[in-house]
Order: C-alpha cells, then sequence, then structure tokens
C-alpha cells in the first residue's frame, strides 16, 4: 500500500492566505474569497443547481477493492464483512477521493455511499494518532441515527487501520463524549448542533481536521442546520479534503459546493428523483373513514413494515392503537430519547417488533435487511420526503413496495408529488377487507387481542447480569429474594 499521498490541494486557499482565520469568528462563518472569480455555470433544472465541471479530469473507476491501493488491513476487512465488489458509487468516488481530490456523490440511499466516503476517510487516515480534542476526521450528518448507522457501518474498518472513533450526537450524555474527543479520536461522526457545544465547551477543536465529509447535506440545510454547518467547515484545515455525498442535490447544497468543494470530481449514480428500478410505487385511493381500518389490516401483514405518518402525536395514537389491535408496533420520534430510539430500531430490526410507526425522523439513515414494504399513512409534504421515506425499501438491489394512502382530498397533491419525483405510480382504489389491498400490501384482520412489547429474553438476561456485575459497597444490605424476583418480574 502507498500510503505516502499528501493532500496536494493546488494551493488552496479559503480565505486568501492558507491558514488564516483573520476576520473569522468561531461560529460566524464569513464567505471566504475564491481565487479565479465565478465559474459559469450550465443551467440547472428546476429544484435542482447546476453541477459543477470537473476542470481536472477524474481518475478512471476502479472494478475492484484491490485496484485501489489501499491498506491491506482494509482489504482483509471488506473481505471479513463480505464486501467483494465496489457499488458503482464507490468504485467510481474510491480511486479520486484516495487521491485527495475533493468529492461530489449523488446517490439514492442504499446506494453505498458510507463506504464510498468512509474508506478514503480511513485510508488516509491510517497510521496517524490524533491528539486529544483535536481529530483528523470529521463526518457531518443530519440526524443521530444516520450518525450511529455511519458509525456502525465504519467501526469493523475503523479497527482494522487501529483508528478511533467518536460519535457526537444530541440526546445522549455530553459528559461522556467530550470524555471520548479529549482520549483522542482520529475520527468523529457527529450532528452539527453536539459538536457546536462540544466546541464552546472546549473539548474539541476542528484545526487538524483534513478531510471533512458532508453526508446528506440536503437534508442538513432543510433543518436549518446550513449556519452552524459553515460555521464548522470555517474552522476546519483551509488545506484539506472535502466530499460531499447526498441522495438528492438542490440549491441548497449549492452554497456548500460553490464554498467548499474546489475542482471536484462529480459523480452522479442516480438522477435525484430517478426511481429505483427494484421499487414498486403504489398510490391507494381510500375514503377518509375507512383509512384507518384499512391502515391496521396492513400492519396485521406477515412481515415487517414502516409507517410514516406526518407528527409524534399521531405516531403515538397509531402506535397505541395497534398494540390494542394485536400488532407488534414500537413508535420512532423526535420525542424518544435516544436510548428509546436505538432500542425501538433494535427490536424492529431483529423482528421483536414488526411495526414501526415513525415521522420523518426515520427517512433517512435507517437500514434495515429485507425491508419490503413502506407505507405512507399520511403523504409526504414534498417529493423529496417520499424519495428518502421510501428509500428504507429497495436498498442494494433488494425488491420493494412503497404505498401512499391517499384520500379524495389529497389525490390532485400527490399526483403533483409524484410528477415532481418522476414516478408513475400504480393507483388502485382500495377498501379494508378488500382483495386489493390484500394483494398489494399483505392486508389482513388483526388478532384483537392486545400485545405489551417487552424487552426479548436475551435483553432482559443481559441487563440482569450487567446489573449483577455492578460493585456494592460495603455497606449496602443485600435485597431480599422477594425483591430481586419482583425486579426481575418487571424486566
Amino acid at each position: 500500500m502507498n500510503r505516502t499521498r499528501t493532500n496536494d490541494r493546488f494551493a488552496r486557499t479559503r480565505d486568501g492566505s492558507a491558514g488564516s482565520s483573520k476576520g473569522r469568528s468561531r461560529f460566524g462563518s464569513s464567505a471566504p474569497r475564491r481565487s479565479g472569480g465565478p465559474r459559469s455555470r450550465p443551467v440547472a433544472p428546476q429544484g435542482e443547481f447546476a453541477l459543477p465541471k470537473t476542470i481536472t479530469p477524474a481518475l478512471p473507476a476502479a472494478e475492484h477493492f484491490a485496484d485501489l491501493g489501499m491498506p491491506e488491513q482494509l482489504l482483509a476487512a471488506l473481505g471479513s464483512e463480505g464486501v467483494t465488489v465496489p457499488f458503482p458509487i464507490q468504485g467510481a468516488t474510491l480511486p479520486n477521493s484516495l487521491a485527495g481530490r475533493d468529492v461530489l456523490g449523488r446517490g439514492r440511499t442504499g446506494s453505498g455511499k458510507t463506504l464510498a466516503f468512509g474508506l478514503a476517510l480511513l485510508a488516509r487516515t491510517a497510521g496517524q494518532r490524533a491528539e486529544p480534542r483535536r481529530p483528523l476526521g470529521l463526518v457531518l450528518v443530519p440526524t443521530r441515527e444516520l450518525a450511529q448507522q455511519v458509525t456502525d457501518a465504519l467501526a469493523p474498518y475503523a479497527r482494522s487501520v487501529k483508528l478511533r472513533l467518536a460519535t457526537v450526537v444530541g440526546g445522549m450524555p455530553i459528559g461522556k463524549q467530550a470524555r471520548a474527543l479529549n482520549a483522542g479520536a482520529e475520527v468523529v461522526v457527529a450532528t452539527p448542533g453536539r459538536l457546536k457545544d462540544l466546541i464552546e465547551r472546549g473539548d474539541c477543536l476542528l484545526s487538524q481536521v483534513n478531510i471533512t465529509v458532508l453526508d446528506e447535506a440536503d437534508q442538513m440545510a432543510d433543518m436549518g442546520f446550513m449556519p452552524q454547518v459553515t460555521a464548522l467547515l470555517d474552522q476546519v484545515r483551509p488545506d484539506g479534503q472535502r466530499m460531499l455525498f447526498s441522495a438528492t442535490l438542490d440549491r441548497n447544497v449549492d452554497l456548500l459546493v460553490r464554498r467548499y468543494l474546489t475542482d471536484p470530481v462529480v459523480h452522479s449514480v442516480d438522477p435525484s428523483a430517478g426511481a429505483v428500478t427494484t421499487m414498486e410505487h403504489h398510490v391507494l385511493h381510500v375514503h377518509g373513514a375507512d383509512k384507518h381500518t384499512a391502515t391496521t389490516e396492513i400492519a396485521a401483514r406477515d412481515g415487517r413494515v414502516i409507517m410514516f405518518l406526518d407528527t409524534k402525536h399521531a405516531v403515538d395514537r397509531l402506535t397505541g392503537h395497534l398494540l390494542n389491535s394485536g400488532v407488534r408496533a414500537a413508535a420512532l420520534h423526535g420525542g424518544k430519547s435516544q436510548s428509546q430510539r436505538t432500542r425501538t430500531l433494535e427490536h424492529f430490526k431483529t423482528g421483536h417488533v414488526t411495526v414501526l410507526v415513525a415521522t420523518n425522523v426515520a427517512a433517512r439513515g435507517i437500514h434495515v435487511d429485507n425491508l419490503d414494504l413502506v407505507v405512507n399513512v399520511d403523504p409526504p409534504a414534498d417529493h423529496k420526503d417520499y424519495l428518502h421515506r421510501g428509500g428504507r425499501t429497495a436498498r442494494a438491489g433488494e425488491s420493494g413496495s412503497v404505498v401512499t394512502l391517499v384520500t379524495p382530498n389529497q389525490r390532485r397533491g400527490m399526483s403533483r408529488l409524484m410528477a415532481a419525483a418522476g414516478i408513475t405510480p400504480q393507483t388502485t382504489p382500495i377498501h379494508s377487507g378488500g382483495a386489493a389491498l390484500s394483494r398489494i400490501t399483505g392486508a389482513q384482520a388483526p388478532s384483537g387481542v392486545p400485545v405489551v412489547i417487552t424487552a426479548p429474553v436475551a435483553e432482559r438476561t443481559k441487563r440482569r447480569a450487567a446489573s449483577r456485575g455492578r460493585r456494592r459497597p460495603a455497606s449496602a444490605p443485600r435485597r431480599a429474594p422477594a425483591t430481586s424476583a419482583a425486579t426481575g418480574a418487571a424486566a
């Protein structure tokens, strides 16, 4: 492995002089001057920005990971994880990102973006050691779930090259995250808000970050994180490498591309509104009075399903109704603590829960193997939300269906949304108990016997073992056997 690649950034600067931070406050971003003035840009389709033209030709795509010259440990880890052939976005971008080029990559969810940027980040950081509080690589993501998924996906490869990962997200103890940063972490995966908090506490400095990744940058813009994102980017090394990957690239992202990417290699696996060939799209016309019953019958199907609704209150109401109807359902939304959200996702992935009822918090950053159905109980607000909700199924070549329940007053808006998404769905009138609903979704009548979701036996056993393993002070009295039994029964 040739690890003598240097970060040849063509003497790029962000503010006119390399390494200068003059006129830049910690979180007040100032637009850096770009040498050469504005470049001419082609006209973009409505809703998207015109992709920049690459000046320096891109390196040819790689057909095999072994052709990329990555560390042997990374190649061995890929083999151990069963990853044998690069996905298109990986094969196209990795030769360039490994050489230190900026990258602008677009690919639908499930197309392999995480390893596309992650392998380059780890390979180029391997062999280095971070000082306390001074990471060398940074991955910015919009949500806690996506941060955890990125961390989980990169962890075995980071271990193989002895790099330390730290996950920095809201909803978790900030002290524990601060200790991880103070102990030293080469790569930080973070949401913008929590990283900002840690920087303001003095627990993290970005001046040594040489490789920065923005994952799902359009969602960060949609969620109002753009000022925080630009402020963070203004603190990393001005001569460093930038990679921006997203499933959609709209005009909000144009600011980041123009300001922070220099002569990027541009690769688009799919048009941003392109439909996945292994995914079926169904619009089911249902009368409002019958929608609740039809939803319950879909939830009672054999197999797992994600159901999306607009608000956390609607999610909680539907979840309670499904549990009372005999369906093993669980709620996921921003009102839940991070530990609750993590536990719910794990129960859904293992099949302990068969229906995940969620707001858009689950529309990105969640990967579940063999999930073949997504249901929009409430139609999404726009085509981007539709594409990201639907992207939870038909991932990595698998097949799946996206079903949207549409009442008469929603039909016109849904038609416009589908046109914007570039999708021609199958439209079917349905009613609860009908053959069409069963054929399309596998709907069936629920048992009607209420269920209570408790932790799986293995999880309860693990908790009890952890509890018994805690050292008890010598002065602490032992619990009576009856109390222990009661505690175990309630777990």
